[in-house]
Formats: C-alpha cells, sequence, structure tokens
C-alpha cells in the first residue's frame, strides 16, 4: 500500500482579542509571516494582523485509504483549535481545505521528467 501525503489548511478569524493578546501577537507575527508559510506536521500559523484577523494554520498528513485525508482534516482542526484554546485566543469562521497530493496535477516540470527517457 503507498502513503499518501495530505496538505491541510485551517483557516479563521482571531474574534474578541483582548489588547494583551493583540500585543502578544504583534510580538510573535515574525515567526508566524505568510513568507515564512510551510505545510508541517505540527502545524504552521500564520497572519498579519496589522492587515486583518485572519490566519491559516498549515500540516502535512499522511495516510494510506483515500477516506483517511477526512481523519487528517479532523486531526488539524483539533490541533487549530488546542492551540488556539491553550493561549485563550477567540476565534470564528473556522474552515478547512484539503488536498491529496497524489491527487494533484503534476506541474510542467513534473510532466517534461515524466515524459523524458530515463
Amino acid at each position: 500500500m503507498t502513503t499518501r501525503t495530505f496538505r491541510i489548511m485551517v483557516r479563521g478569524v482571531f474574534d474578541g482579542l483582548t489588547d494583551a493578546q493583540r500585543a502578544e501577537l504583534l510580538a510573535e507575527a515574525p515567526r508566524h509571516d505568510v513568507l515564512h508559510a510551510a505545510f508541517t506536521r505540527e502545524g504552521h500559523l500564520s497572519y498579519d494582523l496589522t492587515a486583518r484577523t485572519a490566519f491559516t494554520f498549515r500540516f502535512l498528513d499522511e495516510g494510506e485509504e483515500e477516506e483517511d485525508i477526512l481523519l487528517a482534516t479532523e486531526r488539524a482542526e483539533q490541533a487549530a483549535r488546542a492551540w488556539l484554546d491553550e493561549r485563550g485566543y477567540g476565534c470564528r469562521n473556522l474552515r478547512s481545505q484539503a488536498e491529496d497530493l497524489s491527487q494533484a496535477p503534476l506541474g510542467k516540470r513534473q510532466r517534461r521528467a515524466a515524459q523524458s527517457p530515463r
């Protein structure tokens, strides 16, 4: 059986932040800049509070069956909620989007490499 790699994005909006929480997030903002965004097993958070209160967690997970993407998405949402809850950050409009990389279309270079003789 082959292993499938899943990329999951959990998006939402910070809600009801106190001044102290906002200051805390702004102090940590360089670590969470979208330019450093990456899909990781533990999840990577990115946001830009100076522009808007939206955030995105990016998770990387694996499974063996196509249906495993549902469990991976559920784990990602739970991890995002846990991170927010541990810090007392309120959120709203939490939603997820998942992609099975084994189903992703090949890019131009990948198609060329697949067609070239070895």
